[in-house]
């Protein structure tokens, strides 16, 4: 099945990826504020890498991490959307909502809105049993609006990034779950 073109809210169109996309992915990747829960921030290079993956994860899955766009309003601020992780941990395989926002659009609820529509087209149209979310403890922007999208925390689903070295800051994870 063919996930739609895009996907829209009151404020928001979650759409399909554009060359044009690029350099503000590149810029928002650069952005230490936005990178503070990564291990660091991305050359431009990387963030086309990154670009390029999320395309072929559309090819390979039929969803993904869509481009947000501000109706009315900047064309590109990040994305929102729906990714199968590439590592091997506990709790996978399964499918996770996540974000990333460019600094000047967080504050105004978009990663809310945006994911809350990811989250029906996960349950309603794909009809997945499960969506997981995960981060640092110390995000606590994130962590926020997993509460608010209902995901719940077990601290027992805690975990150690399997990418992240032994003793590296951000190697502890918590998840969040929400089931169907």
């Amino acid at each position: 099945m063919r996930p739609p073109a895009e996907l829209r809210t009151a404020r928001l169109v979650l759409r399909p990826w554009r060359e044009s996309d690029r350099e503000p992915f590149a810029a928002l990747n650069a952005d230490p504020r936005v990178m503070e829960s990564f291990p660091a921030p991305l050359s431009r290079s990387e963030s086309d890498a990154g670009a390029a993956r999320i395309a072929a994860h559309f090819e390979a899955q039929g969803f993904g991490l869509w481009a947000a766009e501000v109706i009315g309003g900047p064309s590109f601020i990040g994305y929102i959307g729906l990714a199968v992780p590439a590592f091997r941990a506990h709790f996978t395989p399964c499918t996770e909502i996540g974000w990333r926002l460019a600094h000047a659009a967080w504050g105004y609820g978009y990663a809310t809105e945006g994911a809350t529509e990811v989250l029906r087209f996960a349950f309603e149209t794909l009809r997945l049993p499960e969506i997981v979310s995960f981060t640092v403890p110390a995000n606590a922007r994130s962590r926020r609006v997993m509460e608010k999208l209902g995901l719940r925390r077990d601290p027992a689903d805690d975990f150690d990034h399997p990418r992240l070295p032994d003793g590296h800051r951000l190697r502890r994870h918590v998840l969040y779950r929400l089931r169907r």
